[in-house]
């Protein structure tokens, strides 16, 4: 909705399920009468009230391994929705192969972060993480659970840059990552990332090397 908001023109919604109860309370883009319908569809039924003349394309089935290039090259900017830590490294590793630009967003509980990545230029999420997380570290943030106001913060600053980038404006989170706590009276700081060396985006280079390195192994993205 941010990104529409913000001016896009087209948009790619991917995704395979069905809108469910659980969905309304952080998903603020679809109401009880949507329950059950697949959600690209409420979605894009949604956003084309809120922007006539919006063109939309519908992907009703899971990114994966043998589509991912074929959906993700067909667009300019990508956005990072999901919750699933396998789908941000498949969406990073695309990418960054097809330098696409695209903005990673993640949320745990009360916090949450997102960061642009220019493929080439800026640091990726594999300079952050390196490798998706174990069963156990996943298992554990699913029990965590999400708060629906982060994620609908995180959602919208992602929205922001994907408009920005629509109207070829500068980015603002290009090789930085923004943190937001909302344990800690709605605090946030944003952070200037430096791409890890020898990692496999070839990000990078002498002189790509002056932000502070956020090293977040610790998290779970």
């Amino acid at each position: 909705m941010a990104a529409v908001r913000g001016g896009v023109k087209r948009l790619g919604l991917v995704d395979p399920d069905p809108v469910e109860f659980s969905n309304l309370a952080r998903q603020v883009i679809y109401r009880e009468s949507d329950l059950g319908r697949p959600k690209v569809d409420a979605a894009a039924d949604r956003l084309s009230r809120l922007a006539p003349g919006l063109e939309i394309e519908r992907y009703r089935f899971a990114l994966d391994a043998s589509n991912a290039a074929r959906v993700i090259d067909d667009y300019g900017f990508v956005i990072d929705a999901t919750d699933s830590p396998a789908a941000k490294f498949l969406i990073n590793d695309v990418c960054v192969a097809a330098r696409i630009p695209f903005i990673y967003g993640g949320v745990l509980g009360m916090a949450g972060q997102a960061m642009t990545v220019l493929p080439g230029r800026t640091a990726c999420l594999r300079c952050l993480f390196e490798n998706p997380p174990d069963e156990a570290e996943i298992a554990s943030c699913r029990e965590a659970g999400i708060i629906g106001p982060i994620a609908g913060a995180i959602g919208t600053l992602e929205g922001d840059e994907a408009a920005r980038w629509a109207r070829g404006a500068e980015l603002d989170l290009a090789g930085m990552l923004i943190t937001y706590d909302g344990a800690r009276g709605a605090s946030s700081r944003t952070i200037a990332v430096a791409a890890r060396e020898g990692c496999s985006c070839g990000a990078s280079s002498p002189d790509r090397r002056g932000g502070r390195l956020a090293r977040l192994t610790g998290e779970t993205p």
